[in-house]
């Protein structure tokens, strides 16, 4: 039969292996649009299932923008800034022109200052090698910001081609779904979901002026909490509206745990206040330092959850921080961050193995 390319994530239709990527039954393919069984899965019943492809394998697609002239419209998670950075990306894209988005600004608590935000994604690309020709925020979910964003692709794409990319779960599918529909004009819909790895080969939307639209698949990034935690967790670890941030007055040598995955030792000198940044749902609980230990050797996976699940204890890695800012925020990779008021803090944030922790000024007023 001729190639047949699914609807949603982009990979090639087959019908014989039913364990194999791109299956679909036979009868699927009378169906307009042909969607594998995957895709129609994850649409319809929000069930996840396993993707037989690694982060290599989407990287070594990403080259390919290399060896093309276009305008790469690079997605970030605003609420997980370097969880969802692509390492190395400048490499991939070659001497394209890179226009950096921050999605998901909806989920920051409204008192963020959105150009000290800007501000600081500005530096930390810089940091991370890349020089983008604008950074621009938005929320794919809301249609927030999305017209301004629009303007600017039209103006740096120059006639060309465009490429979204990004990690998983950045938003690009739900962006490019508003693209089809206000723009494009199309009736077509690419797969989203709230779980990482749904776009699986580069999605092409035709253009009105003969060029394309390039969906591409999501880089996973192993040092995101999302991937130390199971499926029916996700829901609880990841947040989908506005977070209320959480403050807590803490004396010397007392802890802080989020939930069971991550953990920051407040040791002093004096009392001062901790504010939690993450999802509304995930529970935060205080104990003193000394007991903190038999806590989440008792508590791990019931009181400390998620995760939901009671399995081998985790290894736990240790940071030790001094703050020198006045505001200073301890993010933890695809969970949040905690910030930290007053300069002088001697704090140690504690992670599974693998899991990535960085420092930063405070990017929320007050």
């Amino acid at each position: 039969m001729p190639d047949i390319y699914c609807e949603g994530c982009g990979v090639k239709i087959q019908t014989e292996d039913e364990t194999a990527l791109g299956y679909a039954p036979p009868g699927a393919l009378r169906n307009e649009p042909v969607v594998c069984r995957r895709c129609f899965r994850l649409k319809n019943y929000n069930e996840v299932q396993s993707v037989p492809i690694t982060g290599d394998d989407f990287l070594k697609m990403l080259s390919r923008i290399a060896e093309v002239d276009a305008l790469v419209v690079y997605l970030v998670d605003i609420f997980d800034f370097s969880g969802s950075w692509v390492p190395g990306l400048q490499r991939f894209v070659g001497e394209n022109p890179v226009l950096l988005v921050g999605n998901k600004k909806d989920l920051l608590p409204k008192s963020t200052n959105a150009n000290k935000l800007k501000s600081w994604i500005w530096r930390s690309a810089k940091e991370l090698g890349l020089k983008p020709v604008d950074v621009l925020l938005m929320s794919a979910e809301k249609n927030h910001g999305i017209d301004e964003v629009k303007r600017s692709m039209e103006f740096y794409r120059d006639g060309r081609d465009v490429y979204i990319v990004g990690s998983t779960n950045v938003g690009k599918s739900t962006f490019i779904n508003h693209l089809i529909q206000e723009t494009v004009g199309g009736s077509g819909v690419i797969t989203t979901s709230r779980f990482p790895g749904t776009t699986l080969d580069f999605i092409g939307v035709p253009l009105d002026d003969g060029c394309t639209l390039y969906d591409t698949p999501g880089v996973v990034n192993l040092r995101q909490m999302v991937h130390f935690v199971d499926v029916e967790d996700y829901r609880q670890v990841m947040p989908n509206r506005e977070i209320k941030p959480k403050v807590f007055q803490l004396n010397e040598n007392q802890t802080l745990f989020l939930a069971g995955m991550a953990r920051v030792d407040y040791l002093g000198p004096g009392r001062r206040s901790l504010i939690v940044y993450a999802s509304n749902a995930l529970v935060i609980h205080r104990t003193k330092l000394e007991n903190a230990d038999d806590l989440f050797k008792r508590q791990y996976g019931h009181l400390l959850a998620p995760p939901g699940r009671r399995d081998q204890l985790p290894v736990l890695k240790r940071f030790d921080y001094r703050t020198g800012e006045l505001n200073t925020d301890i993010v933890f990779s695809g969970l949040g961050w905690v910030t930290v008021k007053g300069r002088g803090a001697r704090l140690s944030a504690f992670v599974p193995e693998g899991i990535g922790v960085t420092v930063r000024s405070s990017i929320i007023k007050g």
